[in-house]
């Protein structure tokens, strides 16, 4: 199968899996994504969301978030790991909203990434599910169904990032980065897929004999 026949599958047959993919942290506007998304790294989407009602009912917006302490925050999000880090980001990228931004989350990836605590991948899922702006933001399982399926050659999760960018349609960046995630986690698992066994990677590489060795982000 050649490569544009790959990329034809794969677009049509996660479009029929997944037509209609919901966010999958649990928000209530931008800043409350921010916050979850930041949350994310390194900790499961279930167990964000399972801590983040708790924070949200106390601090929802920037202001309400500054009135909380450090410790305060860091109480709340433990569950979510890298707390230390996580909770002194929080509280000081919710001032820099406040004194740089008039409490409003900026919609511009290069102020996103100034701010303590978001890196390119978690400013491009604001800008994505937040704002609607075009972007593919790379997570690990998007790094490596990517080379599983012969997309990109995975030297870094930027190069993974330009090589989809270049090979799907702008107006479906949005959507294919979160079907691509619901497929890796159902069906083509670090551990239960190697590049043999999930219905996509059969299909595009129907003799592939050995395991399909990937690259970590």
């Amino acid at each position: 199968m050649l490569k544009a026949e790959r990329v034809d599958f794969i677009h049509r047959r996660l479009h029929e899996l997944y037509p209609e993919p919901p966010v999958p942290l649990d928000h209530r506007d931008p800043y409350t994504l921010l916050v979850a998304v930041l949350l994310s790294a390194q900790c499961t989407d279930e167990r964000v969301n399972q801590v983040t009602p708790t924070l949200f009912d106390r601090a929802d917006d920037p202001g309400a978030m500054t009135e909380l302490t450090v410790e305060e925050i860091r109480s709340i999000i433990r569950p979510c790991g890298l707390s230390p880090q996580k909770s002194k980001a929080i509280a000081t990228l919710s001032r820099m909203l406040i004194d740089e931004h008039g409490g409003e989350v900026p919609a511009d990836m290069e102020a996103l990434e100034r701010l303590p605590g978001v890196g390119h991948k978690t400013a491009g899922v604001v800008m994505a599910q937040a704002f609607g702006v075009p972007a593919f933001p790379v997570d690990t399982h998007i790094h490596r169904l990517s080379q599983r399926w012969g997309l990109t050659s995975g030297r870094s999760v930027a190069r993974t990032e330009r090589d989809l960018k270049r090979l799907f349609p702008r107006e479906s960046w949005n959507r294919l980065h979160l079907q691509i995630i619901f497929y890796g986690r159902e069906f083509c698992t670090a551990r239960g897929c190697d590049g043999r066994v999930c219905e996509i990677c059969r299909t595009c590489y129907p003799n592939r004999k050995h395991p399909k060795k990937t690259r970590k982000a």
